[in-house]
């Protein structure tokens, strides 16, 4: 018998109006830690797959969707919820199958069924194994927690070719000016008096990796050991709150050179 593998994410902490709720426990120890694996990578991937078609990103690198925030079972990251609601769905499944169908192959190893014989409503019988079940259940999970790839009809319509061309234009004309939005935000950096002694620092460091540049600014400003830990804090600090303004006029900058006025001899657009 091969090793059942139960997810310790299960609790009654889940809702009941999970995707395969009816599975049973019989159907859940069928489940493999190798299983639960390969769902998982697999859940994250088609979640950021399908981010990245439609533009979205998260710093973390989460998958985004999510209800009011957040996701189903209170995770920041939907993936782990696909993966969740997946899993459930390839265990009532490989349960149906398993008592439905005819077993075409045995695993040498374990001398347990490892393919069956499966007969669709429309179309060929065909032969479906732990893998291609997997992969059946990860598309309708990641639907059910709001994933849906975009149509190629919808990709190639006029409206979306516009707006992404419009997007694509945008971005390349920022990224051209990246350096003189830097420049306008930062002025003659009398602003940004701790920044600009970081940026010294970092400037003349061999190997930034090696370098303390939070300690090196802390000593030439409070004197002191080298690494002493309120200077670098009080250092580390000043510099966030003025990465932070200096991020904020950077934005300013931008959201005017991208949504500034049209010349008055345009006529305006609906």
């Amino acid at each position: 018998m091969s090793h059942s593998f139960i997810p310790p994410v299960f609790s009654r902490d889940i809702p009941s109006t999970v995707a395969g709720e009816a599975a049973t426990a019989e159907d859940m120890a069928r489940v493999t830690e190798a299983d639960w694996a390969e769902i998982v990578g697999h859940a994250r991937r088609y979640c950021r797959k399908i981010d990245a078609t439609r533009s979205r990103k998260r710093a973390d690198g989460s998958a985004t969707i999510a209800r009011d925030g957040y996701g189903s079972y209170g995770s920041d990251d939907v993936a782990d919820d696909v993966a969740q609601d997946a899993v459930l769905i390839f265990a009532r499944r490989l349960g149906v199958i398993m008592s439905r169908c005819v077993v075409a192959s045995v695993n040498v190893a374990t001398r347990e069924p490892d393919q069956w014989q499966y007969q669709p409503k429309v179309g060929e019988m065909f032969l479906a194994d732990r893998a291609l079940i997997r992969a059946w259940a990860v598309p309708e999970a990641a639907k059910r927690n709001g994933y849906r790839p975009v149509k190629p009809t919808d990709a190639t319509s006029p409206e979306v070719v516009d707006q992404r061309a419009r997007y694509l234009a945008t971005v390349t004309f920022l990224a051209g000016m990246s350096e003189a939005i830097f420049a306008e935000a930062w002025a003659d950096g009398s602003d940004f008096p701790i920044l600009s002694k970081v940026m010294d620092v970092a400037s003349r460091a061999d190997d930034l990796g090696r370098t303390g540049v939070f300690s090196g600014v802390a000593q030439q400003m409070y004197g002191g050991k080298y690494g002493s830990g309120r200077p670098v804090r009080k250092v580390r600090d000043a510099a966030r709150a003025e990465a932070h303004e200096l991020t904020e006029r950077c934005d300013a900058i931008r959201d005017r050179l991208t949504y500034q006025e049209q010349p008055k001899d345009h006529p305006p657009t609906d």
